[in-house]
């Protein structure tokens, strides 16, 4: 008897290995549900500094001159070029033409303004 104590004694102490594994995955679980509740939290901050950066941006491109625009753009679009011939992640090659984008428009909005003021003096 006292060895059928012993054996179910030790089945007792020594934990299932199916145990183990349930504990780290709960563990993780815990772990992710927390960042991912810190994450959702700082959402509307992130939000607001990023919108709040791309308002700058977009005032400094329209009081930048001509030149200095087609300046940053030639480089924002080589950088994308270099990113793409050195093989980086697109969604990075993308990011990085954000600011050739909106210098661009930023051109093509000065271009349109400027054309009716030519129209009027060569039609009178």
């Amino acid at each position: 008897m006292a060895t059928n104590d012993t054996i179910t004694e030790s089945r007792r102490r020594t934990p299932a290995p199916g145990d183990e594994v349930a504990g780290t995955a709960r563990q993780v679980v815990d772990t992710v549900a927390g960042a991912a509740g810190d994450v959702s939290a700082k959402i509307p901050e992130v939000a607001q500094s990023t919108r709040d950066a791309f308002t700058e941006a977009n005032r400094l491109v329209h009081r930048g001159s001509d030149d200095t625009l087609r300046l940053v753009g030639a480089a924002s679009v080589g950088f994308a070029v270099g990113l793409l011939v050195g093989g980086a992640n697109r969604i990075l090659v993308v990011a990085s033409l954000i600011p050739a984008a909106l210098i661009g428009t930023t051109m093509l909005e000065r271009g349109d303004a400027a054309r009716p003021a030519a129209r009027r003096v060569q039609g009178g």
